[in-house]
This record gives structure tokens, C-alpha cells and sequence, in this order.
């Protein structure tokens, strides 16, 4: 094949993913928070069977301008940023039942006892695509809490994976006195774990971890609680993560940016044929 009709890299889609925390439960000073995460349901073809973090593609709705007035932070936050980080509000209701929203002129989140009617209500329609997150916050007279989405990282697919996401990952703390649970469709069980716990029951070969996961959980298992991971993540550069790949001794090498903020920045690519490491969420 020349390089003429070689074919283009699929586009990537936009995508955000929610990294949900919570102090850990179990008193482990080693890990000192854990992370929400779902496992994918085995007939979905992106990250099948997986360990993953809550989130999904951005829909059309998540940009509509009339959400900047019912969205908390500062007016700083460009349009861009704001979408996605609605949608990752969105994915975390429609993934788990968590919603990071707060009635109009209130501070606190919403309560549990008040979310179980609008869960009632919106979780199955956005999940149908037969309502928008605009619908809902109109509807229920809400702002959602966009300011405490804090962007921690960026990674979009490798122009040689066929299916891509442009993704980013946000830090939340999951509202105390809501219960996080799978959807039961596109997620088949959910568990509260610390990272190094979901990377080493990967390494036993318990879980399925994907390479953005993976890295992602690395960076969080670096130790601290969720108020330091957050406090960490607001003031750390994010540098947009796009792996490449290097043949060297003839082995191919999957390589990250050095100034990405990961370690472990080159990886062996697996022998056979078409298997590469999934990178998405």
C-alpha cells in the first residue's frame, strides 16, 4: 500500500471521564482514598470487560450556552472546558446515580432523600437520549457543580487505534450521603477501590486495566487524601497524552510525553497481531 492510500486516522471523539473519591473506608493509611470504578459490560466493544472510571462521549446538549448560567465557577472557564466538564457531571448520573449538582442559591449538593425522585425521574431518559442535561437542570431548578470538576488529565487515542476519544479526566469528591452504583447496561458491576489495589489485582490478572487507567491510577496511588489529590491536580500542568509508537530491536514500543508527569513512559507492545493497548478511559 502506498503512502497515498494509506488511510486516514479515524477522529477522535470528545469524551470525559470522572474519577469519583471518597476518603477510604478501611482505615488503610497507605491508601488513603479510593476511586469509584465500573466494569464494562463484555458485549461493548469499547474497553470490553475493563475496569474503567464513569464517563462517555460528549453529546451536542453539554455545549448549550444556556447551561453556563445554571454551571458553578468562575466565568473563566472557557466554553470548551465547560462542556466537558457537563458532561462529565452527566456520565456520573447516568453511570453511577451520582449527581453533582445543588438547588439554585444553595451550596450544599443535593441530598440523597432529594435525589431519589429526580433520579426517578431523568437517570433512565439521559441514559435513552430522551433528555438533556439541559432538560433536567431547567425542569428541577438546579446549577450544576462544574467548579468542583478539577481537570487532571488529557489523553487522546493513538492515530493507529481505529476507534479514538479525545478524553479528559477530571478529579470530583463523591457527595457523602450518595450511594454510587453501575447502570447495569453499559457497566455490569462497580466497586470503591484504592489505586494501587486495582493495579496490583491487574497485575494478578483479577481486572482488566486499559492503558489510560492504568497510568491515571499510577499517578493517583502517588499517595495523599482526597483533598491533596484534588489540591495536586488544580495546580499541576496538564500535558495533552497522545501515545506513539517506536520499533527498537524489532519490538515495538508504546511511548507517553516525558513531561506528561507519568512514569514508566515506554511500554512493549503486545506480540500478536492488532493487539494494542487501549487507551480511553
Amino acid at each position: 500500500m502506498t503512502d497515498t492510500q494509506k488511510k486516514e486516522p479515524a477522529p477522535p471523539r470528545p469524551a470525559t471521564t470522572v474519577l469519583l473519591l471518597r476518603p477510604s473506608k478501611r482505615g488503610d493509611r497507605a491508601s488513603p482514598l479510593e476511586v469509584f470504578m465500573v466494569v464494562r459490560h463484555h458485549q461493548i466493544d469499547s474497553f470490553s470487560g475493563a475496569i474503567v472510571f464513569p464517563g462517555g462521549k460528549l453529546e451536542e446538549a453539554d455545549g448549550d450556552k444556556r447551561l453556563r448560567a445554571r454551571s458553578g465557577g468562575p466565568d473563566t472557564i472557557s466554553d470548551d472546558e465547560l462542556k466537558f466538564r457537563i458532561a462529565g457531571v452527566r456520565e456520573a448520573f447516568e453511570e453511577c446515580g451520582v449527581l453533582l449538582a445543588r438547588k439554585r442559591g444553595q451550596k450544599a449538593l443535593i441530598a440523597a432523600a432529594d435525589l431519589k425522585p429526580i433520579e426517578d425521574r431523568w437517570r433512565a431518559k439521559l441514559a435513552k437520549d430522551e433528555a438533556s442535561i439541559l432538560d433536567l437542570v431547567e425542569a428541577e431548578d438546579l446549577e450544576l457543580a462544574t467548579d468542583l470538576m478539577t481537570p487532571y488529565a488529557h489523553w487522546i487515542t493513538p492515530t493507529f487505534v481505529p476507534k479514538r476519544f479525545d478524553t479528559w479526566f477530571f478529579l470530583a469528591e463523591a457527595p457523602e450521603d450518595q450511594v454510587a452504583l453501575h447502570d447495569g447496561s453499559e457497566s455490569t458491576d462497580s466497586v470503591w477501590i484504592g489505586a494501587q489495589e486495582a493495579i496490583d489485582e491487574a497485575t494478578a490478572g483479577k481486572r482488566t486495566l486499559v492503558h489510560a487507567t492504568q497510568k491515571n491510577l499510577e499517578l493517583l496511588a502517588e499517595g495523599g487524601t482526597v483533598a491533596g489529590a484534588i489540591a495536586a491536580a488544580a495546580v499541576r500542568k496538564i500535558v495533552t497524552v497522545q501515545p506513539w509508537v517506536e520499533t527498537r530491536d524489532g519490538k515495538r514500543y508504546l511511548h507517553l510525553p516525558p513531561d506528561a508527569g507519568y512514569r514508566g513512559l515506554s511500554r512493549e507492545m503486545p506480540a500478536q497481531p492488532g493487539a494494542v493497548p487501549q487507551t480511553g478511559r
